[in-house]
This record gives structure tokens, C-alpha cells and sequence, in this order.
């Protein structure tokens, strides 16, 4: 049975179980969702292509609205805050969230319980990139690189306590060496320092530069997850290359602050999946290179929960080194 038939005959079982008037009446007016990344990001873009999908399954608008700031601490705060009604949702970018929370000098005015995950759209998964002339053309000429010059060969991410941020601390444990961390706000700065010579190499996301690499312009020296990306076929997984622990990736999907009520929620699910599965919605995705990881009800709670773990251990390392 397919993800979407198994959700809208749990829609259709807790609607009757539910109350008739806000089963009935819901969505009765526009719904806004908010972003806490900037428009034009990878996050931003991904989340307008599934609002439109779904406005077609819930008859209404939905405003995709930013909320940059903080690393996304700004727009989960407010997302965090509204009204638990159904009609502010928001995206959830994981582990961005768990790290602010995870953070005590972030001083998060919400917890992982503030927010309730709906419907996961993306997994974006890690990739680890240097220019195309640089002198690693492996990963296992990075490595080795590292060994001979330990705390000296530099590697980037695109915010502290990112997911590229994590990932660069799995390598280091995997494979015995220390990087030189270098901390971006974003990816366009990511990308100048590698390309301007400032920085050696860096940890990113597929969906970010592969088009890049697909030009030649970047060389791809390894995807941190355990199936190579249909993105960049040819650049091989950190599993296929002897590290299996260093898995990493940038999830993001839709949630309802908590105390939205559950027949809701699965108005929102139901409807959200249908739009996650649109086969108009898969092509652009496609298009602009993000990998769709549709996870939903158990599936996602399991994963929300399993990856606040692991971010735990890699954010407590992290604080360490500060």
C-alpha cells in the first residue's frame, strides 16, 4: 500500500473519530508557512514548490513567509510561538533545530517538543567538494593530506552546528585526523572560499552544488550517505569508501506547533503527502536538484527522535572544542 493510500485512510479513520465542526470547517481561511532560512536558499525553494502542490489539496493559500535570522532561530521561535490552530505551520530543518535546542548559549526559547512533525519532504544528503583543480582528487587523498598536516588543511561548513558542521566531526573520528573548521554563514560564502583558494575543501549538501559538479566546475569526493545521489551519480558514498559511520544530511519537512489538534493534523498530513507525492511537484524538485525523502506519522517521529541522539553527540564534541 502506498504512502499516501495508508495516510488518507488514517485521515479518514481520525476524522470520524473527531470533532465534526473542525474536522468539517478546516481550512477555512489562508494558511502561512513559515521559513527560517532566507528566499532563494535551497530551503526556501523546496518549500514554495510543495506550498503551491498543496494549496491544490487544501483549497486555500499558503504564504511561504521567511524568517531569517540566527541560524534559523528567529523564524523556529515564531513558528514555535504561533497558534497552535492549523493555520501557522512551518518548516523543519533537521538538525538545524536540534542544535540550537541542543546549544546552551543559543538559549532556545523552544524544545524539540514545541514542534510537531507532519510530513518530511526533503533529505538532502551531505557532500564533501573541492574545486576541480585542487590537488585532492580523492577522498582518500584528503585524508591523507590531513594526516600529514594534522589542525592545518582547512574544511568549511555553512554555519556552526550545521549539518556539515557534524559531518566534518564524524570524518574526524572515523578517520583519525583534524580538520582546520572553517565556518561560513551560507553557501554562497561557502563557495567563494573554496573557489577564491581561502579554503580547502567543503562539507555541504548535494542539492546545493550539484549542478556545479555536474559542469566540472567542483569535484565531488564523497556523499555522506549510504546510496549514491541520482544528482552525481559518478561521486562515490563515504560507505562505499570505508566510512560508514560518517552518514549526514539535511532533512526538512512540515510541522504544526504543538497543541494543533490531531484531526488537524491530519487534514494538514493528508493533504501535505498528497502534495509531496504530485507528480508536478516531483519534476520541479527534480529540476532544481533536491531528493525527496517523503516520511510520515511513525516514520517521521522515529527519525526526529533517532537524530536528536546523534546530534547530541556530535554538538556536546563540538561545545568542547569552542
Amino acid at each position: 500500500m502506498s504512502l499516501r493510500r495508508r495516510t488518507l485512510l488514517a485521515a479518514s479513520a481520525a476524522a470520524s473519530l473527531a470533532s465534526p465542526a473542525l474536522a468539517q470547517n478546516y481550512p477555512r481561511r489562508n494558511i502561512q508557512l513559515i521559513v527560517a532560512f532566507p528566499a532563494g536558499g535551497s530551503t526556501d525553494v523546496g518549500a514554495r514548490i510543495l506550498a503551491a502542490a498543496a494549496e491544490k489539496a487544501l483549497g486555500q493559500t499558503i504564504t511561504v513567509v521567511n524568517k531569517a535570522g540566527a541560524g534559523g532561530q528567529i523564524g523556529f521561535t515564531e513558528f514555535a510561538r504561533a497558534r497552535p490552530d492549523g493555520y501557522t505551520l512551518g518548516f523543519l530543518n533537521l538538525p538545524g533545530v536540534n542544535t540550537i535546542v541542543l546549544d546552551p548559549e543559543r538559549k532556545a526559547a523552544f524544545t524539540m517538543d514545541s514542534f510537531i512533525p507532519v510530513v518530511n519532504q526533503v533529505l538532502d544528503p551531505g557532500l564533501i567538494w573541492v574545486k576541480a583543480d585542487s590537488p585532492y582528487k580523492t577522498l582518500a587523498d584528503l585524508i591523507e593530506g590531513a594526516r600529514k598536516q594534522p589542525g592545518k588543511l582547512s574544511a568549511c561548513t555553512t554555519g556552526i552546528l550545521s549539518d556539515d558542521h557534524l559531518a566534518i566531526l564524524m570524518m574526524q573520528e572515523a578517520a583519525k585526523v583534524e580538520f582546520r573548521i572553517v565556518h561560513f554563514d551560507g553557501g554562497a560564502q561557502q563557495l567563494a572560499g573554496v573557489m577564491g583558494g581561502h579554503v580547502d575543501v567543503a562539507f555541504d549538501n548535494v542539492g546545493g552544488v550539484a549542478k556545479r559538479i555536474q559542469s566540472g566546475e567542483l569535484r565531488g569526493l564523497a556523499v555522506t550517505d549510504n546510496e549514491r545521489s541520482k544528482f552525481v551519480p559518478d561521486v562515490p558514498t563515504t560507505k562505499e569508501l570505508g566510512f560508514g559511520t560518517v552518514i549526514s544530511s539535511s532533512t526538512r519537512g512540515v510541522g504544526a506547533p504543538k497543541g494543533t489538534p490531531p484531526e488537524v493534523l491530519k487534514v494538514i498530513e493528508a493533504a501535505f503527502v498528497k502534495a509531496v507525492e504530485d507528480p508536478e511537484q516531483v519534476k520541479k524538485m527534480n529540476d532544481v536538484g533536491l531528493a525527496l525523502k517523503p516520511m510520515v506519522g511513525a516514520e517521521y517521529a522515529k527519525y526526529y527522535a533517532d537524530l536528536h541522539k546523534q546530534a547530541a553527540k556530535y554538538t556536546e564534541w563540538a561545545l568542547k572544542m569552542r
